[in-house]
């Protein structure tokens, strides 16, 4: 009997993201990598994102969607679609970004080139609201250096990765107790059963739909950051500059200092020093 099941399973949250989810929707109906199914998850929307997601998966068979009888919150959702998909590999899509045609593509054999890794990403195209490029993120390649810079800041973009299902399911999932800064806490279990990358190719177009952060938001993720940190020290044998560096963090979240926009642009600039 043949298998029908995709090789990858693109899982997509959505919340009130009927600006952008079309223009997010077609560039992954677009990849020139066609093995896939797209499973999107309303996370429970007030607006018509629910009704564009039911336009698509009318028109397109590989669409899966579904919609939670009640607002989830993202780690939750993203467990929802990855229980449900039968992908060999994980990719992740947000409803207001844009994936370049080739992205799957790469992603895919790369994966199958280099069955050590757990979870990749790329680099990311930064737009504002309107789709104007307004700068771009590049991340570690090798497993050694990903590792080495681990405790300093997040090592992949979240909506641009691929993770193997296998080590995704045996590593537990998205943890709801660590959000808004769930993706972190997970990179570092899968860490601990396979190596990471990133590509050096452009993969995803990553839209900044406002410009600043509530402090309230910024605080719980760095919070939730400083948790994940410290949880896996010793696993990771984090070193003493390591410690200071999140004990620094630390001190700006509970005698904030500057405001979270100077806090962010400060981060932006000294990033590559970290």
């Amino acid at each position: 009997m043949r298998n029908t099941n995709p090789l990858v399973s693109v899982i997509m949250p959505a919340y009130n993201a009927e600006k952008y989810i079309s223009e997010a929707i077609k560039s992954i109906l677009n990849q020139t990598f066609e093995n896939f199914k797209l499973i999107i998850i309303d996370d429970c929307s007030t607006d018509k994102t629910w009704q564009i997601i039911n336009k698509y998966r009318k028109i397109d068979k590989r669409v899966i969607a579904f919609r939670n009888n009640k607002n989830l919150k993202l780690s939750r959702t993203l467990n929802r679609g990855i229980r449900v998909a039968k992908g060999k590999y994980i990719a992740r899509m947000d409803a207001d970004d844009i994936s370049f045609p080739d992205r799957l593509e790469k992603q895919v054999k790369f994966m199958e080139a280099n069955p050590e890794v757990g979870v990749s990403g790329g680099t990311m195209v930064i737009t504002d609201a309107s789709g104007r490029v307004t700068g771009e993120r590049s991340y570690h390649t090798t497993d050694e250096k990903i590792r080495k810079k681990i405790f300093r800041y997040s090592p992949f973009c979240h909506p641009a990765v691929i993770i193997r299902k296998a080590v995704l399911t045996d590593s537990g999932l998205y943890n709801h107790y660590y959000n808004p800064a769930e993706d972190y806490e997970l990179y570092f279990r899968i860490g601990l059963q396979a190596k990471f990358a990133n590509l050096k190719d452009k993969l995803i177009k990553y839209r900044v739909v406002s410009d600043s952060m509530t402090v309230g938001g910024l605080r719980a993720m760095e919070f939730k950051t400083i948790k994940a940190r410290k949880k896996f020290y010793d696993l990771y044998q984090a070193s003493i500059w390591d410690r200071i560096y999140t004990f620094l963090l630390f001190i700006t979240v509970v005698m904030p200092i500057i405001t979270p926009n100077q806090k962010l642009w400060l981060f932006n600039k000294i990033r590559k020093f970290l």
